[in-house]
């Protein structure tokens, strides 16, 4: 296996006698498949009353193999089936495995707790009073009732019972027994003492006993006979199980006559698995040969080999299967129960702390969102030293404590030189880097549900008020643009959450096409879940500056380079014969360089501006907007990504550029072309499928509905509903055409 589970340590926890022969067979090949010995499967088989010498040996010599073999997780399972919690025993200091989860469904007891309840064979014994409660309770007067008197034996010597009676009603068989004085089996007939007598606990139609003769799937039977009296009695009551009968059945076991009030043999059929995984998975072994509605249980009121078959108890546990079926679901759920703001008004519970000013708590979900080449790493890198050095990030005030980050990109070495490249071009001193813990799984990632419990067990005692996760597209499980599975995906960012108390945040990428007419939680690709899930949406697009903007800029970083040469080579003459409106023009600002500096300084000034320009020019402009669940809107900040660092744009340069809308292209000082009408009409029409997925979730979509998210007129998105091939307009009502339909 990919752990070091010690699988002879594990089958300590799976008892033989309980398997089938199919199950036992599979316990051998899971255990030659990982390496182990025949004699590891002839040692734990020796304790099944069933085990012939020699059998497991003549065996394992025919295991030769197979394209999908049997692997030690089934051993796993064998055990999770038979009640076994991992983490009970000094045997699980391991890493979970693929296949673990974080707490098993439908597990409501510990069997290794629950306190035995003893069973008391009564004194005050009335045989046919016995059968009369029995009927009494299980059936309806009308109803004809199936039992077995007459045995035989085979050629092991066991008793087996007949085809037995089923023509006679509950009400015909309460009489004669009221009237019997006793004699039971002048009503039912004589019996084998050595063998005892069975009934039938589902009513029959009077002819025959099989499954089709069942008129009502009311009960289903569950029976252990591999267990201590004592411990089943425990267990059956522990789980609540709807028991309408409890049966001593005079040897070894129990028979619990269960409601299942099926409508049909169908659903009889599924809601006995449940009962059978329900009871399985909370240690109770039972007999799953006993399932069908027509099966035969043991008739009160009989003496077996000396020993009582009688009523240790009825209707016990949950009144219905419907109610014990919601308490299962409900106890095993893991949900608080409602609270009256009543009790809480006057003494509200105190909000969890900050982790980054006005935009997020701790213990809170965050997602950026953004384009490639937004440097969206970079940015989550920033966050981690900001949040380890408790300095700000992009403007917001971070808290300071440790942070995971985890690395699913870039290989290892790649990874801690960029984290070491961020904090020079920060020019921030490393004080913080003991709040900072890597964890590089490049090429070792896993889904996000297979994720989470490994996460959480490393990171249990760490204390880390942020885990960031780089990116989450390695993590993906499902279709990103299903709302349910990304439902499903999301949620294991709460599990970490709630288990760590720690704030989620990682990045996800937009969707394809422009992104200026959207709105910030729309941009993100895939389902509408990833931007309404978590608590905080920071949302980065990118900037298109046109020649203006782009000339500003070039006159503002030489206008920088030149002041700084002359505080450089003549302090005197930049105090004295600079103006504040030359500091703002590169032009005066190079003929006072060419006035103020000896000729080989200013080709040095040359020089520098150069390199200034050539920087510049690989910055990109970028604006964040974002929405957020626990505090104001916050007004949208441009900043530049200068590789390898992002910085605020502090002039306002950036603050009056349009996003693009996706609908125009502007016009070029530089001269290039505006697109042509068909390229306007593809990005409209790709546009109106943005929209009218984005407010489709769940509702009707109108015309209004799709004018308002796109920002245009009502008359105009009718327009471009009508020129868009796929879609159309019936009664108010915007849909779209199935694949190859024609106009309507």
């Amino acid at each position: 296996m990919e752990n070091n589970l010690n699988l002879v340590d594990i089958l300590e926890h799976v008892d033989p006698s309980m398997l089938d022969y199919t199950e036992w067979v599979n316990v051998g090949m899971a255990l030659k498949e990982e390496g182990y010995t025949a004699s590891d499967w002839d040692d734990w088989s020796k304790s099944d009353g069933r085990y012939k010498p020699g059998e497991t040996f003549r065996k394992w010599e025919s295991f030769q193999g197979n394209s999908s073999p049997v692997t030690g997780a089934t051993i796993v399972q064998l055990a999770k089936d038979q009640g076994y919690v991992f983490g009970s025993s000094r045997h699980d200091s391991h890493e979970l495995d693929w296949d673990d989860t974080i707490q098993d469904e439908l597990v409501v007891i510990d069997r290794n707790w629950i306190e035995k309840q003893e069973i008391k064979e009564p004194i005050h014994w009335t045989p046919a009073k016995e059968m009369i409660t029995y009927l009494q309770t299980l059936f309806e007067s009308n109803e004809k009732v199936g039992y077995v008197t007459d045995s035989w034996q085979n050629d092991d010597g066991k008793y087996l019972p007949q085809k037995g009676n089923y023509d006679r009603t509950a009400r015909q068989l309460i009489d004669e027994l009221e009237k019997c004085d006793g004699d039971t089996g002048a009503v039912l007939g004589d019996y084998n003492e050595a063998a005892g007598a069975w009934i039938r606990f589902n009513p029959l139609d009077g002819l025959g006993v099989k499954n089709d003769n069942v008129t009502s799937f009311r009960y289903a039977l569950v029976e252990s006979d591999k267990m201590d009296l004592a411990q089943q009695n425990a267990i059956l009551r522990e789980l609540e199980l709807p028991i309408a009968m409890l049966v001593h059945s005079g040897k070894k076991s129990l028979h619990a006559i269960v409601k299942v009030d099926a409508a049909n043999l169908d659903e009889y059929k599924k809601r006995v698995d449940y009962l059978y995984n329900v009871c399985k998975k909370n240690g109770l072994v039972i007999d799953t040969q006993n399932r069908n509605p027509s099966r035969l249980s043991r008739m009160p009121g009989i003496v077996r080999n000396g020993k009582k078959q009688f009523i240790i108890d009825k209707n016990i546990g949950q009144p219905t299967w419907e109610a014990w079926h919601e308490w299962i679901e409900s106890v095993n759920d893991d949900l608080p129960d409602p609270e009256s703001l009543t009790d809480t008004w006057d003494n509200l519970p105190v909000l969890a702390p900050i982790l980054i000013d006005g935009v997020l708590r701790q213990g809170h979900k965050m997602l950026m969102a953004g384009p490639s080449k937004a440097g969206k790493s970079f940015a989550l890198i920033e966050m981690t030293i900001a949040i380890a050095e408790g300095r700000e990030w992009l403007g917001w005030n971070c808290t300071k404590g440790k942070v995971l980050y985890v690395n699913l990109e870039l290989d290892r070495a790649s990874c801690l030189h960029r984290f070491k490249d961020v904090y020079t071009a920060l020019d921030w001193q490393p004080n913080g880097i003991n709040n900072i813990d890597i964890w590089n799984l490049r090429g070792k990632s896993v889904p996000m549900d297979k994720l989470a419990p490994k996460l959480i067990r490393r990171a249990a005692k760490k204390d880390y008020i942020a885990v960031i996760i780089d990116p989450i597209y390695k993590v993906l499980t499902g279709d990103e643009n299903s709302a349910d599975q990304m439902a499903h995906f999301t949620n294991q960012f709460d599990k970490v959450c709630t288990e760590l108390g720690s704030s989620v945040i990682y990045c996800h990428h937009h969707s394809k096409g422009s992104q200026g007419s959207k709105k910030s939680m729309d941009r993100a690709s895939g389902s509408g879940v990833f931007a309404r899930d978590p608590d905080a949406l920071i949302d980065l697009v990118e900037l298109e500056l046109n020649e203006d903007v782009k000339k500003q800029q070039e006159n503002n970083m030489l206008c920088q380079v030149y002041e700084q040469a002359l505080k450089q080579y003549n302090p005197d003459y930049l105090d004295t014969e600079i103006s504040q409106d030359d500091l703002c023009s590169q032009a005066l600002m190079k003929e006072h360089i060419g006035r103020a500096l000896k000729q080989k300084d200013r080709l040095e000034v040359e020089e520098w501006g150069k390199q200034a320009l050539a920087q510049l020019r690989n910055k990109s402009a970028w604006r964040i907007e974002g929405t957020l669940r626990e505090f104001p809107k916050f007004e949208a900040k441009n900043m530049w990504f200068d590789y390898p660092r992002h910085e605020l744009d502090t002039t306002g340069i950036l603050k009056d550029v349009k996003l693009d809308d996706g609908f125009q292209a502007p016009w070029k000082k530089n001269g290039t072309k505006k697109k042509t009408a068909e390229e306007r009409k593809v990005e409209r029409l790709a546009a109106l499928e943005v929209a009218y997925s984005a407010v489709s979730i769940g509702d009707e979509v109108t015309p209004e509905d799709l004018a308002e998210y796109l920002g245009i007129s009502e008359k105009t998105a009718r327009r471009h509903i009508k020129e868009h091939p796929h879609f159309y307009i019936d009664e108010g009502l915007v849909g779209k055409k199935a694949k190859g339909q024609t106009e309507k």
